[in-house]
């Protein structure tokens, strides 16, 4: 039997070290999705507003319509403003293309799930990039989505917006994961994410400080024999 070229949606054993990786940030980008969708529905109204996180997918395009908008910004002054920051995803997409595989439509596929994150993960995995930035599209789509539901169906960013800027430290924490060799490297990563959290909703002004302190904290734990 010959041998067969795998498809983005296979894996081979590697790719299941990201899974550590995603569900941090997919939950990160999911309390982002709370935020627009509690900010989006009185611009946009409910069903708009999930039908945006739908057919966009990226916060940043969608925070800045909103706010445009809100603002009262003429029509193609919000879509060139919007085009502007999607420049960015032409560099995303060639810093990613050497990895895809299969045919054309498959890359065209896999540009749905472009974005700063999923590329991130797709390049630092020692997995198939393409498999890796399905996978974690997948999930970060997913969680977009129903944060943007729930933000909606609460209908207010308070409570959250706290919440937000403290889970972002969290999404760079859980790319460390992926890079760790072995079980314990990996867990150690992951609760460092989760310390990173605990520390920012608890003293929020620690910024950029509170991953360098969970880095240290968990490193310093189980560390093995020299």
């Amino acid at each position: 039997m010959g041998s067969r070229t795998r498809g983005p949606w296979e894996h081979d054993g590697i790719e299941k070290r990201v899974l550590p990786a995603v569900v941090p940030i997919a939950a990160a980008i999911g309390v982002f999705g709370v935020v627009y969708g509690a900010a989006a529905r009185p611009v946009l109204g409910a069903p708009l507003t999930v039908a945006s996180s739908l057919m966009v997918f990226s916060g940043a395009a969608q925070f800045s319509m909103v706010s445009l908008l809100a603002a009262g910004t003429a029509p193609f002054a919000v879509v060139w403003a919007v085009a502007v920051l999607s420049v960015r995803h032409i560099a995303l997409g060639a810093a990613i293309r050497g990895g895809l595989t299969g045919s054309r439509a498959s890359r065209l596929a896999a540009a749905w799930f472009v974005i700063d994150e999923t590329v991130g993960l797709a390049l630092a995995s020692p997995g198939a990039p393409a498999s890796v930035l399905f996978r974690a599209g997948i999930a970060c789509y997913g969680a977009w989505v129903l944060g943007t539901a729930l933000g909606v169906a609460g209908g207010a960013v308070v409570g959250v917006e706290g919440l937000a800027a403290a889970v972002f430290p969290v999404l760079f924490v859980g790319l460390a994961s992926i890079m760790a060799r072995g079980t314990g490297p990996v867990i150690r990563t992951v609760l460092a994410a989760g310390l990173t959290l605990v520390l920012l909703l608890a003293w929020p002004g620690l910024g950029g400080l509170a991953p360098v302190i969970a880095a240290i904290a968990v490193s310093l734990v189980g560390r093995p024999d020299s």
